[in-house]
C-alpha cells in the first residue's frame, strides 16, 4: 500500500505541475502560518494568553524506506518447486523426525551440498521437473560424490555400473563418469524422467529407482492380478525401498519448514558454485589443485571422476573449479607455462609378462607402495600382463598419454591362487580388529578395500575382504542372499550342509546403496 501512495505522489509531482504547485503551497502554508500573516495586535494577544500548541510540520518531499530484500537463496528457489504430493504416512513422519534428531548429520550433508546443488536444480528446472528430485541425493550419497556402496554404485546418484553404461556414463581405467557432477547428474534425470513416463507417478519412479523398474512393474501386475490398488503405498517391496520414498519425503519436510523441525540449514547462495574449465593437456590432479589455489581435497570434491593422479588431456574432460578461482587458476597456469616444466608427472606403460610391481617400482625410482597406490591395486593383488599402468615421467618425455590409452586394458588378479572375495555384514558390537583377526587379514587392507575414511565400523554395514578360500570339500562358508543377488558370508564356518545361491539381479535393476564410509 505505502508502495503504491509512494508511486502516485512520484507521478503527480512530475505530470501535474499546475495542480501541484498549489497544493505544495497549501501545504507550507498551514505548517508556517507566519509565512502568510497579516499584523492583528489582538490575535497576537491571545496567542500570548493562550498556552503555545504544537506546529506539525509535513515534509515537502516524504521519501518512502521500504526494507531491505533479503539475498536470494537456494532453499527458497527449491521450497517454489516443490510438484510431488505429500506422502503422508507414519514411516515418512517417522523419517522426519528422525532425520531433525540428527543436527549435525543434516548440518554435514548440506554443507557438503553447496558444491552441487545450484547445478542440479538448473538442470532440474530446464527440465520441468519437480525440484524434490534435487534433495534425492541426500538419501542415496549424502552428498559425497566418491561415495561407492558394495553392490557398485557410484556416485552423487549411485548408479550401479550397468545403469551407468546404459545411461552413457563412461567408466574407464582413468574416469569414472558415475562420480562426475554434470554427467551423473545428466543421467540421473534421463533416468527419472524415463520412470516417470513409465509409471505416470513420481512415488512410483522414485520406488523403481531404488528397486528397478523390472521389479516395481511386476509388483504391480501382482497387486492388478489379486485386484488389489496398485499405488506405491499399496505395494510391496522389500525393507530398503519401504524406506526410500519416506526417507525422501522426511527430507522434504524438513526443508519446508525447518524451524517447525528445529533443524537449522547452512545459507546457500542461489549462484553458480562452479564453473567448468575444458583441459586440453594432460595434467596432475595436486598441480591442477595447486594453480587453482585449492586444498586437494576441496579440488577432489568437485572432480571426483577421476580414477588415477593424472587427468589425460586426450579425453576432452573439463575440470570443475569454484566461479571465484577460476581467474587465479587460469594466471597461475600462464605462469606455470612460461617456465616451461611440464603439468603432468606421469605417463603409461604396458605390463610385460615378467614384471611385477615390485620389478616395475624399482625401475621408475619409487616404491611398490607408491605404484600401488597410484594405480589403485589393492593388496593381496597383481596385474595381469598387458595392463597399463602409470609410472613416473622422466625428463625424456615430453609428449602426453596417447588417446589409444583411454581405453587401456587394466585386470588385478589375486596374487595367490587360493584367495577369494567375500561380502562380510558387520555385526552389533565388531569392530575393524576383530574383523581382521577372525577373517585373517590386515586392518589397513580392510580400509583400502572398502574406501573407509575411519576406523570406525557400524552395524549393518558391508565390508568387502579378499581372503584364502577354505581347504578341502567340508570347510565351507556360511552365506546368505542379499537384495542385490550377492552371496554375503555371515562368518566362518567349520562346516555347512547347505549354501544358497545367488539369484542375479535384473539387468536394469538400480539397488540403493549401502555405505561403506562412516562419516556420512
Amino acid at each position: 500500500m505505502q508502495t503504491d501512495i509512494g508511486s502516485g505522489s512520484a507521478i503527480a509531482s512530475s505530470a501535474t505541475p499546475a495542480v501541484a504547485a498549489p497544493a505544495t503551497a497549501a501545504i507550507g502554508a498551514m505548517a508556517a502560518p507566519s509565512a502568510t500573516k497579516v499584523p492583528d495586535p489582538v490575535g497576537e494577544l491571545v496567542d500570548r494568553v493562550d498556552d503555545p500548541q504544537p506546529v506539525v510540520s509535513i515534509p515537502r518531499n516524504p521519501e518512502l524506506v521500504l526494507p531491505a530484500m533479503p539475498a536470494n537463496n537456494l532453499w527458497d528457489r527449491i521450497r517454489r518447486g516443490f510438484a510431488m504430493p505429500d506422502l503422508e504416512t507414519p514411516l515418512a513422519e517417522n523419517r522426519t523426525r528422525w532425520y531433525a534428531s540428527q543436527g549435525e548429520y543434516i548440518d554435514r550433508m548440506a554443507q557438503r551440498s553447496r558444491r552441487y546443488l545450484f547445478h542440479i536444480v538448473e538442470e532440474i528446472e530446464r527440465r520441468g521437473m519437480p525440484t524434490e528430485l534435487a534433495l534425492l541425493p541426500f538419501v542415496e550419497s549424502a552428498f559425497q560424490p566418491e561415495a561407492i556402496s558394495t553392490a557398485k554404485a557410484a556416485g552423487l546418484w549411485q548408479f550401479i555400473p550397468s545403469t551407468g553404461k546404459d545411461y552413457d556414463l563412461a567408466q574407464n581405467v582413468w574416469h569414472d563418469e558415475r562420480r562426475d557432477v554434470i554427467e551423473s547428474t545428466r543421467a540421473a534425470l534421463d533416468y527419472l524422467q524415463n520412470l516417470y513416463e513409465m509409471f505416470g507417478d513420481w512415488q512410483l519412479a522414485l520406488a523403481a529407482y531404488n528397486w528397478g523398474e523390472g521389479a516395481v512393474s511386476r509388483a504391480i501386475e501382482k497387486n492388478r492380478r489379486a485386484g488389489k490398488p496398485t499405488g506405491y503405498t499399496s505395494l510391496r517391496m522389500p525393507k530398503e525401498t519401504a524406506y526410500y520414498v519416506p526417507k525422501l519425503q522426511a527430507i522434504k519436510n524438513i526443508v519446508s519448514e525447518p524451524e517447525r523441525w528445529g533443524v537449522a540449514l547452512p545459507r546457500i547462495d542461489d549462484a553458480p558454485y562452479f564453473v567448468a574449465v575444458p583441459k586440453t593437456r594432460d595434467i596432475d590432479v595436486d598441480t591442477a589443485a595447486r594453480l587453482a589455489e585449492m586444498e586437494a581435497a576441496d579440488f577432489r570434491a568437485l572432480n571426483p571422476a577421476f580414477n588415477r593422479p593424472v587427468i589425460v588431456g586426450a579425453a576432452g574432460v573439463k575440470l570443475l573449479l569454484p566461479a571465484d578461482k577460476v581467474d587465479a587458476f587460469h594466471a597461475n597456469l600462464a605462469a606455470w607455462e612460461a617456465t616451461g616444466q611440464p603439468l603432468a608427472s606421469w605417463t603409461t606403460y604396458a605390463m610385460a609378462p615378467s614384471d611385477t610391481l615390485a620389478s616395475v617400482a624399482k625401475r621408475a625410482g619409487i616404491s611398490e607402495q607408491q605404484l600401488r597406490e597410484a594405480n589403485r591395486v589393492p593388496p593381496r593383488y597383481r596385474l595381469a600382463t598387458g595392463s597399463t599402468i602409470l609410472i613416473p615421467r622422466d625428463e625424456t618425455m615430453d609428449g602426453d598419454i596417447p588417446a589409444e590409452s583411454l581405453e587401456a586394458r587394466f585386470a588385478l588378479v589375486p596374487e595367490q591362487s587360493n584367495l577369494r572375495k567375500v561380502t562380510y555384514r558387520v555385526r552389533r558390537g565388531d569392530t575393524l580388529h576383530a574383523v581382521a583377526r577372525r577373517w585373517k587379514v590386515d586392518e589397513k587392507d580392510i580400509i583400502v578395500w572398502n574406501h573407509l575414511t575411519a576406523p570406525t565400523l557400524f552395524a549393518g554395514q558391508r565390508l568387502e575382504l579378499t581372503v584364502p578360500a577354505p581347504k578341502g570339500r567340508g570347510a565351507k562358508t556360511r552365506v546368505a542372499k542379499t537384495r542385490t543377488g550377492k552371496a554375503t558370508a555371515a562368518a566362518p564356518a567349520k562346516s555347512s550342509s547347505t549354501k544358497s545361491a545367488a539369484k542375479p539381479a535384473p539387468r536394469a535393476s538400480k539397488s540403493s546403496p549401502v555405505r561403506v564410509s562412516v562419516t556420512r
